[in-house]
């Protein structure tokens, strides 16, 4: 939340506090201060009835404190609660599912799919990628000529879903009832049933479990979920726990053609998930969500079509990286820092750049 939202949100408080709280008082109150001197004018001409100063003190004091008392209720009850990270755990894959890139690329050249310039290309974008041979991709990768059906992609899914969760829930050691919302995220595959009725199955999680599952939102997909938890916790009893599922399968995208833009997904991507349990809730966590941002590009065309499902030449379907991806991403990153920088900055930072940005006005000007 920026600085400006925050004022507005105080301001829109203050004045709510105001209408509900101090507007009864003043017009119940002024016309009980009218009575006496309307129905009995003695009173006001005999100084013995007059209240001491004493006795209005003590009646003021008192309505003092149940205003601030009702208006400290209220704000509370509106307030934004905070959001923690109670444990988060990651996709650990067995060794025999490590590819190395001399393994990739040997494959790349045995393969009939594959002419020779795609394989030199391959092994440039190997090269400088600076991607491990600690690396890993699913079993249906691993074959000369990759083939991934719903059978193997949903395993694949399964293998890495079910893994971050039951490594969640020995860290947590927490009672799968209090789980109130389940929130997944996959782009490339999007099975029915869903992955989170997958996971709703294999743990019999309660009946009344607030279930989203998100698609097609590529790398932004976590980033959504952890922020729809956040809403969602929101309006939940305080206390409620959210758990999060993030993953990508990656073979469905598994491309088989020689277009160069759409083999940077099966150069590039590699097999991997993480669980994570959010809760309003401090009790063992390990982390507090301070700030969340994030910017929607898809109206411009460019970021629109950076990453992009489609089929080739040959009806070869993939996944097409364009030459705007970085650029897209530079922008998008540029803006969720303007956005984010006053709020974790600290003023000395904060004026320096004041003074740069004014000095930079001056001499341009």
């Amino acid at each position: 939340m920026s600085l400006l939202s925050y004022v507005k949100h105080l301001r829109r408080l203050y004045h709510h506090a105001a209408n509900i709280l101090v507007l009864p008082i003043v017009a119940t109150t002024t016309p009980v201060a009218g009575i006496p001197t309307k129905f009995a004018p003695w009173l006001t001409a005999a100084p013995d009835n007059v209240p001491q100063p004493r006795a209005i003190c003590h009646v003021h004091l008192l309505l003092a404190v149940v205003l601030l008392i009702i208006t400290a209720t209220v704000y509370i009850s509106l307030r934004r609660r905070a959001v923690y990270l109670v444990d988060y755990a990651c996709f650990r894959p067995s060794s025999n599912l490590r590819l190395t890139k001399a393994t990739f690329l040997e494959h790349a050249y045995l393969s009939p799919l594959f002419d020779d310039s795609t394989v030199n290309f391959i092994a440039t974008i190997l090269e400088r990628s600076g991607i491990s041979d600690q690396t890993y991709v699913p079993p249906a990768i691993h074959y000369i000529e990759p083939y991934c059906g719903l059978d193997e992609a949903r395993f694949e899914a399964e293998l890495v879903v079910f893994s971050v969760i039951d490594d969640l829930f020995s860290k947590t050691c927490i009672n799968r009832d209090v789980i109130g919302a389940l929130i997944t995220n996959c782009s490339a595959f999007s099975p029915v049933p869903s992955m989170a009725d997958m996971i709703v199955n294999r743990y019999k999680l309660r009946g009344d479990l607030r279930v989203i599952n998100l698609s097609g939102m590529a790398c932004s997909a976590a980033v959504t979920s952890v922020g729809l938890a956040s809403n969602m916790l929101q309006v939940m009893p305080w206390g409620s726990h959210v758990l999060v599922v993030s993953t990508e399968t990656i073979g469905p995208s598994y491309y088989t053609g020689n277009k160069r833009s759409m083999q940077l997904v099966n150069i590039l991507f590699r097999i991997g998930g993480a669980a994570k349990l959010l809760s309003t809730s401090r009790s063992k966590a390990r982390f507090r969500l301070g700030h969340f941002t994030r910017t929607i590009t898809a109206a411009n065309n460019a970021a629109y079509r950076c990453v992009y499902q489609e089929e080739d030449d040959k009806g070869n379907p993939g996944i097409t990286l364009s030459k705007d991806l970085m650029d897209v991403a530079k922008d998008a990153l540029k803006v969720n820092i303007m956005t984010t920088g006053p709020l974790v900055l600290p003023t000395l930072e904060l004026l320096k750049f004041l003074f740069f940005c004014v000095a930079k006005k001056v001499i341009c000007w």
